[in-house]
């Protein structure tokens, strides 16, 4: 199987950033900023805090960089960095139980686009956008890691450190959830 020119791409800027150029790091960071943002977005439900969180994914990279041996797993790296910051900082609003109510808000106005629908194809993706909110978060990460970040059932195993087969379930289980989401929502509106 051929690697993708970017793969290849960011397993020179990884060499080049454990040779100490700063300009490859640089150029590191400009590739995967927005990535790992909305990745923390997405983990946490809330903007403002991944904004703080990617710095503090960035602070890790730099300080594990050195020692990453396989320079071709650095996105799965980084994802597991920012999963585990994500974790924590979930962890330490759970304690606080009357923040609750905010990370839903907060989770579901970042998977909200607001478009109205303008056919029927839109109508359609108006009802997967407004079931995909509904979902568990575990489900509704799987699914975004997936389809919209490109990685793999193995890849996003690595980040949660889950087997790959609970992965595949996560998935099987949110594609059915959707499927019979958007179903309902279309019988609903027909009436």
């Amino acid at each position: 199987m051929q690697r993708p020119p970017e793969d290849i791409q960011d397993e020179l800027l990884v060499l080049r950033c454990q040779g100490g150029e700063s300009e490859a790091f640089r150029l590191l960071v400009s590739r995967w900023q927005t990535p790992l943002r909305r990745l923390v977005v997405r983990l946490t439900g809330n903007h403002d805090a991944g904004i703080d969180l990617v710095q503090e994914v960035w602070l890790a990279i730099v300080r594990g960089l050195p020692r990453l041996d396989d320079p071709t797993r650095f996105r799965v790296w980084a994802y597991r960095i920012a999963a585990h910051k994500c974790a924590d900082w979930v962890r330490r609003r759970v304690v606080r139980r009357d923040a609750a109510p905010e990370l839903k808000r907060a989770a579901v106005a970042a998977l909200d686009d607001s478009r109205a629908p303008e056919s029927e194809q839109a109508d359609d993706l108006f009802r997967l956008r407004a079931a995909l909110r509904r979902l568990p978060d575990n489900l509704r990460t799987a699914v975004s890691l997936h389809y919209l970040d490109g990685l793999s059932v193995s890849e996003i195993a690595a980040v949660f450190d889950v087997p790959a087969g609970t992965i595949k379930s996560r998935l099987h289980n949110a594609r059915a959830q959707l499927r019979e989401a958007v179903q309902e929502s279309r019988h609903e509106g027909v009436g």
